[in-house]
């Protein structure tokens, strides 16, 4: 019978959650142990107590009660109570005995944990190795940051963001037209950046009326939670608020406003600096604007910087110079020199348009080149010549190096619709109404928004404004046409919204939803999931104009505009809700106006002199600013000979300004913006690949079942979670304690926002790996092998070791060395089966063992464990050796690689930076020096016995 003497220390195997526990007494039938850790006493039989002596072994490393540590040289026994005899970390001679070992001391060394028989289940084992090998996977994949966000993957997109995030601190302008995805493109950059360790602290500032529609993409596309700082969130602060959070947002206004919110955010750290509508900041040589100066010295001290815009450089050239002074002031410092050096750029432009639109190449266009390149281009230039099949590589390779020296090209991208395929066509549908007698008894001829006037919350519904307006006669009368199809209806305020989905529930009784900013997130969620369900959801959705922020309703493709904005650019951001790339059906714009009122005469503005219905309007801010205010004086008091003439000089000013775009094409930066389409088109097919996996739903739901999370079908392609009853751990990152939707299908999760959009780099996956890795969980485990071909009773020991480099995720280091499992299966004679038994197939043939079964097997083969486990360390070492050798190679060779192309274009074009080469030589050295330092370690161990 065990002896159990007062003061030893004993765990628990059927409750190793107590801690280490210590024997009070014992009377010859029961044991008391008092477990101080969990404040828990317990009173076990002694005949059968499930428990097990601690007893650490020369080497462990032990916790005294007061704090200090012990490395054990040596273990003594006297009267029943162990001794440990050892150097504690100053180097001094220690010993103790065991009732001085600290409470709250835990088994985390696989090695440990099976001797003090804390074994766990057998699926945890399982899981533990399939979390190791896909994390190892995920780290070293080239998609890392691009694949697993809730967007569509587009080719210049993809191009742009990983152009940019592989760089050290990079520093560009993103000024890609309307409708082409730059907040997508900024997201990817930031995303893919905080992924692979690149930065850490990001901050966004945005105009007062984005910032809603930021947080909104960053959460719903990314998985990016940003704090949003503000008044609210300042006031009464004592210290700097913004040093609380990694990720933050704020409005330019705002900083302008409280100079204190101001110096915070300028004494904090941040690693990249997200500006949106940058064209907004007004500088002068003379002078430069407040909001201006305060994004300067930000972009001043923050090493990566993104300023987003849309407006083209051809629409004021000393604006874009200033855009460009904020990413680096010591390249564009001079205005004229700046000017001289663009006007040097557009023979080049010319000559590059003829080299990839004709077959012949002019005299003087091949000089241009000739002078750009030097003789090198010779050859090249006599292959163009001569025709043939040597011509179309010649072409490509000339291009190839004049987009090396390009003078913006490091810096500044910018795509347009002209070159990217995949928009939809859109036709105009017009439907001049009469004016009533109520609007033109108000003078609400005068006015885009005659119902404003009359909204009334506590009116009755028999005398509201919609019941004479016409327009809600004919959207009730389009909508039965149109029964089949979703439709989404746009209004300017929130109020006519809800008095229109009002009249559609009184006179109608047609499905419909509404959608304003005076929802919540998640009730501005439920309203567009019920939109966008095809088989019981809503025909309608009535938005107000924040419908036209952030929201992808690509599903649909009719758009009916109750009324018209009083911009261009709110006008273009309604119509692309829906005129999107991968839209497959002609965009049907429906406008309802009533006659002889300034809602007409917007009209005829928007159709006329913008043309912004039918097509884009690249041209159109510039053209409000210059005419808003005559547009403004017609709206409100007409004269039709006057009228006339605004639309027609308006339209002459737009023939001009879109010739001058076209003329000025940059060919050179078209291409370096699109990048290589051979090159995007296979990041899209290796997605879609990814996509297509079925190892995602097969290790989520192992995740799920391993820690008690319930799942049921929701519908096709959706599943509904759930906290189960026996959930494992409350820390699961679930999202929600109710439950939550989640979908692995990428167009599913496109088309209903309200879904959590489950991939391998979703924080739900990456948390609950995280819990798995952290820990102890499934470290130790014994089990019973089925085999009919090995004699009962034989034993396999299964380790798995993790070789790994610890350095700052800056470094890169997770692309060539992440966390690797190396996995061993020894015999008794100590030979490694591991290569010929894959894991699968022996997971395929074993079976769990009782508690206490598992623990007795783990007590009696100790010492054969100890004596295999040395030899697995000695194969692990050689594995390890191997994985250190080739990741070190290909650091070096890529790395060497990057630092010489870049030093060779940096001869040719000025804006790459030196600190950009020093930031990589840096990495190379550092990088070399952490590799060979990495380690081995034993991550887990599992005994394996023949039944």
């Amino acid at each position: 019978m065990t002896v159990f003497t007062p003061g030893q220390r004993w765990v628990s195997d059927s409750e190793s959650e107590l801690g280490l526990g210590t024997v009070l007494s014992q009377d010859g039938r029961l044991v008391v142990m008092l477990f101080t850790a969990s404040g828990e006493t317990r009173h076990y039989a002694m005949r059968n107590a499930p428990l097990t002596r601690v007893r650490f072994s020369p080497g462990d490393s032990i916790t005294h009660h007061e704090g200090w540590s012990l490395t054990v040289s040596d273990v003594t026994e006297k009267d029943g109570l162990l001794h440990y005899r050892g150097l504690r970390d100053d180097g001094s001679s220690a010993e103790f005995a065991e009732t001085m070992l600290d409470n709250f001391i835990q088994f985390r060394l696989a090695s440990d944990r099976l001797f003090a028989s804390q074994i766990d289940p057998l699926p945890w084992f399982g899981l533990r190795y399939e979390s190791l090998r896909h994390y190892c996977r995920i780290q070293r994949s080239p998609l890392l940051g691009l694949a697993g966000v809730r967007t569509q993957p587009i080719a210049h997109q993809l191009h742009i963001a990983r152009d940019v995030a592989d760089r050290v601190a990079p520093r560009v302008l993103l000024a890609d037209e309307v409708g082409l995805g730059k907040t997508i493109e900024a997201g990817l950059v930031i995303h893919r950046q905080i992924q692979t360790g690149r930065v850490r602290r990001v901050l966004i500032v945005v105009p007062e009326n984005l910032q809603h529609q930021w947080l909104v993409e960053m959460l719903r596309r990314f998985n990016l939670r940003f704090a949003l700082f503000n008044s609210d969130r300042c006031a009464g602060a004592e210290e700097n608020p913004f040093e609380e959070e990694q990720l933050a947002l704020v409005s330019l206004e705002f900083l302008l406003e409280d100079d204190k919110a101001a110096q915070w955010l300028q004494a904090s750290d941040w690693d990249l600096l997200v500006v949106d509508e940058a064209h907004h900041l007004v500088w002068h040589e003379e002078a430069a604007s407040a909001e201006y100066n305060l994004v300067e010295q930000l972009a001043g001290q923050v090493p990566a910087v993104l300023l987003l815009t849309a407006t083209p450089e051809q629409l004021g050239q000393a604006s874009h110079f200033a855009r460009l002074r904020l990413l680096d002031p010591d390249r564009f410092h001079d205005l004229q020199a700046f000017r001289d050096e663009t006007a040097r750029y557009q023979p080049v432009a010319e000559a590059v348009q003829q080299l990839l639109d004709t077959e012949e190449l002019a005299a003087t266009n091949r000089q241009v080149i000739s002078q750009w390149l030097g003789d090198s281009a010779e050859s090249l230039l006599d292959a163009v010549q001569a025709g043939g099949e040597a011509a179309a590589e010649a072409r490509r390779s000339l291009v190839r190096q004049l987009l090396d020296r390009h003078g913006t090209g490091r810096v500044l991208y910018r795509n347009t619709r002209a070159v990217i395929s995949g928009f939809p066509e859109r036709e105009l549908h017009a439907y001049p109404l009469p004016c009533p007698a109520l609007y033109q008894d108000l003078a609400g001829c005068d006015t885009l928004y005659p119902e404003v006037g009359l909204q009334d919350e506590f009116e009755p519904a028999e005398t509201a404004w919609w019941q004479d307006d016409p327009r809600v006669d004919w959207l009730i009368d389009t909508l039965k046409m149109l029964k089949h199809a979703k439709v989404l209806v746009i209004c300017a305020h929130a109020e006519t919204a809800l008095d229109v989905n009002d009249a559609l529930r009184i006179r109608s009784g047609i499905p419909a939803t509404v959608f304003h900013q005076g929802m919540s997130i998640i009730e501005r969620d439920r309203a567009a999931a019920f939109f966008a369900d095809e088989e019981f959801g809503a025909q309608v959705m009535i938005c107000s104009e924040i419908g036209s922020e952030g929201r992808n309703f690509q599903f649909a493709h009719h758009l009916v505009m109750f009324d018209l904005p009083a911009h261009p650019d709110l006008l273009e951001q309604r119509i692309g809700r829906l005129d999107r790339i991968g839209q497959k059906n002609i965009i049907q714009l429906h406008v309802p106006y009533l006659e002889g009122t300034a809602q007409q005469r917007l009209f005829q503005w928007y159709d006329q002199a913008l043309n912004a219905f039918r097509a884009t309007c690249p041209t159109g801010n510039a053209l409000q600013q210059e005419y808003g205010a005559a547009l403004q004086q017609q709206l409100e008091q007409p004269q039709d000979e006057q009228w006339q003439a605004l639309i027609t000089s308006a339209q002459q000013a737009r023939a001009a300004l879109e010739a001058e775009l076209h003329n000025g094409r940059d060919r050179l930066l078209e291409l370096h913006s699109r990048g290589h389409t051979g090159e995007a088109q296979r990041l899209i097919d290796t997605i879609e690949k990814q996509d297509r996996d079925i190892q995602l739903p097969i290790y989520m739901e192992r995740l799920f079942d391993v820690f008690g999370i319930d799942s049921e079908d929701h519908s096709d392609n959706a599943l509904v979670l759930r906290p189960g009853e026996r959930m494992l751990d409350a820390g699961f990152p679930l999202g929600d304690d109710e439950g939550v939707t989640i979908t692995y299908d990428r167009d599913t999760a496109l088309s209903r926002e309200d879904m959590q959009f489950i991939t391998w780099e979703h924080p739900m996956l990456q948390g609950g790996m995280d819990l798995v890795l952290s820990g102890s969980m499934g470290n130790s485990s014994v089990a019973l092998l089925k085999n009919k071909a090995l004699k009962p009773g034989t034993m396999l020991l299964e380790c798995l070791f993790v070789s790994e480099a610890i350095g700052p995720r800056a470094l890169q280091l997770q692309r060539y060395l992440p966390p690797t499992p190396v996995r061993c299966l020894l015999d008794i004679s100590g030979n490694d089966l591991a290569s010929k038994v894959a894991f699968e197939t022996l997971e395929a043939q074993i079976d769990g063992l009782p508690k206490h079964l598992a623990s007795k097997i783990a007590k009696t083969q100790r010492d054969e464990v100890e004596r295999l486990l040395d030899r697995a360390e000695a194969l692990a070492d050689m594995q390890h050796a191997e994985l250190v050798e080739q990741a070190s190679t290909r650091f070096t060779t890529d790395l060497d690689e990057e630092i010489n192309r870049l030093k060779a274009l940096q001869q040719v074009n000025p804006l790459v930076r030196q600190s950009e080469i020093d930031a990589l030589e840096q990495q190379r050295q550092r990088g070399v020096e952490v590799l060979h330092q990495a380690k081995i370690r034993l991550d887990a161990l599992r005994i394996l016995v023949v039944g």
